[in-house]
Parts: structure tokens; C-alpha cells; sequence
């Protein structure tokens, strides 16, 4: 869920091909900017990446995220977007792949 959340979050649901996820993007920011930091209730603006965790200001400052590299969202949601589409990537070509063996070894067998 929290995963999912962050995903939601910087905006890197995958639409389908051809289309756009902006209504969608801008709901669940809205949505997201309503709820904020569960803990405080402050809007979330940065992403800890040793945490995998979006924060508040308040959660920013605090020790257990000091000493942490934080990424602005619109940074965070780029280099994310990149690292999932490469990997979404690669997972279709491996499919493409499996696909065409059984496919042949269908052939074979008939």
C-alpha cells in the first residue's frame, strides 16, 4: 500500500497507450495535497530515497531523516518515471520473448 501510495503520489501510474493520466495525475495530487502527512497533516514535498518516503516539512527536519538525500517531488517523480519505464521495458521484451518460444514450441508440437 505504501508503495502504491508513493506511486500515486508522484505520479507514476501508467496510463494506457494513448492516453494522457493528466485529470488523473491532478485528482490524486489534489487528493494527496488534502491529506498530506498522516502524522502532522502538512502537504508532502519531498521523497526520503533511503526511506522510500514521502514527507512533510516537519518530517524533513527531523533526525530520523537529517542526514538523508531528499529529492523535490517533481525531481523524485522524474528519476522514478525513467527507472520504471526502463524496467517496464524490459519485462515486455522478456514477455515478447516467452511468447515466441511458445509459439514455437506449439509449432513443434503439432
Amino acid at each position: 500500500e505504501r508503495v502504491l501510495r508513493i506511486v500515486r503520489t508522484l505520479g507514476l501510474a501508467a496510463a494506457p497507450p494513448g492516453q494522457s493520466n493528466k485529470d488523473e495525475e491532478e485528482e490524486e495530487e489534489e487528493e494527496e495535497e488534502e491529506e498530506g502527512c498522516e502524522k502532522h497533516r502538512e502537504p508532502l514535498r519531498v521523497f526520503c530515497e533511503q526511506d522510500r518516503a514521502l514527507l512533510c516539512g516537519v518530517c524533513r527536519e527531523s533526525r530520523a531523516h537529517r542526514a538523508h538525500t531528499l529529492l523535490a517531488l517533481p525531481e523524485a517523480r522524474r528519476r522514478y518515471e525513467t527507472e520504471l519505464q526502463a524496467r517496464l521495458q524490459t519485462l515486455r521484451d522478456d514477455r515478447d520473448k516467452l511468447l515466441e518460444m511458445r509459439e514455437a514450441e506449439m509449432r513443434r508440437n503439432s
